[in-house]
């Protein structure tokens, strides 16, 4: 079974209740988390890589039609494409080390005045019906985010299965998942980490 303590420290207000007079920079690093995990994976073809249309379809003159040299014309169905991706595109956005910190402390002093922060330990043997009871017994329905210093094999192994929920290293928090999370689970030595971790710890 698993084993839960509950904890209450103080929460440090210098990470989990900083003002947030406006949303801006949490929106920059939310944009920022979404673009540099977008992939350049789409791909098509210019007029010169499509195969075929090697032999003019028609004569220059005397058809009537327009002058066509090649079927893989743009305009043509089957042709190449004009400025469509290749494949090589970079959508990253860059946002300061330290603007992204600040973004963090922003949206988790928006979740502890929403009261999202649990502030808990868990301890499983690996199973997931030992996680599965404990959001149960906590009541923590929807998306929820356990935040721990080291991800242990057992927590791995009894939280990957489990929808819904997102197992995030201490110093690996982002904007992303901390808005997009119902229910956060904070480890208590996680605490301090975080806190020294935004305010100029290590990365």
């Amino acid at each position: 079974m698993a084993e839960t303590t509950t904890k209450t420290p103080t929460l440090p207000k210098t990470t989990f209740g900083v003002e947030v007079n406006n949303h801006e920079l949490l929106k920059l690093a939310y944009d920022s988390y979404l673009a540099n995990s977008r992939k350049a994976s789409a791909t098509t073809l210019k007029r010169g890589e499509v195969s075929g249309g090697g032999k003019k379809p028609w004569k220059q003159k005397g058809t009537g039609r327009a002058r066509f040299g090649s079927s893989r014309n743009p305009i043509w169905r089957g042709g190449g494409i004009v400025f469509g991706p290749s494949g090589n595109e970079n959508y990253t956005k860059k946002l300061s080390t330290t603007s992204k910190r600040v973004a963090v402390k922003q949206a988790l002093s928006l979740a502890n005045d929403a009261k999202k922060i649990s502030v808990q330990v868990v301890k499983t043997t690996g199973k997931t019906s030992e996680v599965a009871k404990f959001l149960a017994d906590n009541k923590f329905a929807r998306r929820t985010l356990i935040v721990v210093d080291e991800k242990t094999p057992e927590l791995l192994r009894a939280t990957k299965n489990i929808q819904n929920v997102l197992l995030v290293r201490s110093t690996y928090l982002s904007v992303y998942h901390v808005l997009n999370a119902d229910h956060i689970v904070i480890a208590p030595e996680s605490v301090k980490t975080i806190d020294t971790w935004l305010n100029g710890g290590t990365k």
